[in-house]
């Protein structure tokens, strides 16, 4: 602790205000969970833009909600850096008090044992645990900045419901990916107000939390758009041998689109993209624009994120690859995501808009009953309009 305080010390003397008290509300803290590398870099200080700085928060209680045998890094973490674990998420926020006592939350409903659902989705309890943070808000009188990990639900309902509510409370928060706010090779910036026509996104990965990723990749630059978000009409999950159909018939548009994302990743060998793409999923969005979207999930692993549009038909192929050209440290794009959450939480103005989120959470969740469906699904629901900032911030280094 003493070490810790010494770190610390010269960012504080320089800034001359206290460091933000964080509670973190977590499913487990393992190692390599996000627990560990939200909450991590926020104990040990985070390096986005490959400048090392020690967080202007730290970390004063924490609820586990599962604590799993011989991998939990919680208790171990409490002792070392003096936080406090306690048993509800109450008292984590009120530190045992009757009303909110932190400055801030971190809230991760990621990994953990709980049930998956005959579609694959992970039925994490995002919504009844934050629904209690949220509680615990409203009987305070009062809210903090808070930032919610990866989509707000399973279930477009669920998550509908905590916006909503979250809403009414005027909270400013933050949710999503780590994906749009990591390093981009090469540097694609798209300008605000850029029409764009069609669109492709290649990832990998099991389907609910990658496909998540691959989503929030693609809208992170689809938002920049002409007129701003404006929502998404259809979504379609296509399987299987029905991609190569798909590509070659109705959505031939996508082919080269697809084509250049998969050239665009620096750690792929080129191959035949029907060679590469073993059991392929695709995801085909109808935005309400007439902006048109595919993302095709290639197989188990080792495809990361890439990104290619067109600004209109004939146009040139722009592309990136989300991350570096050869691997370095693990999870960098964590250290963007926490300098984000560090900013929220010190200024209580989000980085960028949640709306993201709960547009690519309800897009996402459209799509797993897509497949169970068979069909493509119209989503009126997903009317959903918001502008992206027009300075948007990503990793440089």
């Amino acid at each position: 602790m003493l070490r810790r305080e010494l770190l610390l010390a010269p960012a504080v003397l320089l800034s001359g205000a206290p460091l933000k008290r964080v509670a973190g509300i977590v499913t487990e803290y393992r190692h390599w969970s996000h627990a560990d590398v939200i909450l991590g870099r926020i104990l040990g200080g985070y390096s986005a833009n490959n400048q090392h700085q020690q967080s202007r928060c730290k970390l004063v209680s924490l609820y586990t909600d599962q604590v799993p045998a011989n991998t939990d890094m919680s208790r171990d973490f409490a002792s070392r850096f003096g936080f406090r674990i306690y048993p509800t998420i109450r008292e984590a926020l009120t530190l045992g008090g009757q009303r909110l006592a932190v400055d801030a939350v971190v809230f991760v409903g990621e990994h953990g044992k709980y049930p998956t659902n005959e579609l694959g989705q992970h039925l994490y309890p995002r919504f009844e645990l934050f629904s209690q943070i949220l509680d615990v808000y409203e009987s305070s009188g009062r809210v903090v900045p808070t930032f919610f990990d990866k989509h707000l639900s399973y279930s477009w309902e669920k998550a509908k419901t905590i916006y909503d509510r979250a809403k009414k409370l005027n909270l400013p928060w933050m949710a999503g990916s780590s994906i749009p706010v990591t390093i981009r090779t090469p540097v694609l910036e798209i300008p605000l107000n850029t029409p764009i026509a069609m669109a492709a996104g290649v990832g990998y990965g099991p389907h609910d939390a990658y496909g998540f990723h691959l989503l929030e990749s693609m809208q992170c630059m689809l938002e920049r758009r002409s007129g701003g978000e404006t929502g998404i009409a259809s979504v379609e999950w296509i399987a299987g041998d029905a991609v190569w159909t798909w590509l070659s018939g109705e959505g031939k548009w996508s082919r080269p689109l697809i084509d250049e994302a998969m050239r665009r990743n620096p750690r792929k060998e080129a191959a035949a993209l029907e060679k590469e793409a073993k059991n392929p999923v695709l995801f085909h969005l109808q935005y309400k624009d007439g902006l048109r979207a595919a993302g095709l999930i290639v197989g188990p692993s080792g495809a990361e994120w890439t990104f290619s549009m067109r600004r209109k038909e004939g146009a040139a192929i722009e592309s990136t690859f989300f991350g570096l050209p050869q691997p370095g440290r693990p999870l960098p794009h964590f250290d963007g995501l926490v300098r984000c959450i560090d900013e929220m939480f010190v200024t209580g103005k989000p980085v960028y808009p949640v709306e993201r989120t709960l547009l690519t959470t309800g897009a996402l969740a459209f799509l797993f009953e897509s497949k169970r469906r068979g069909t493509r699904v119209e989503t009126p629901e997903l009317a959903i309009r918001y502008q992206s900032p027009k300075e948007l911030w990503f990793q440089r280094a």
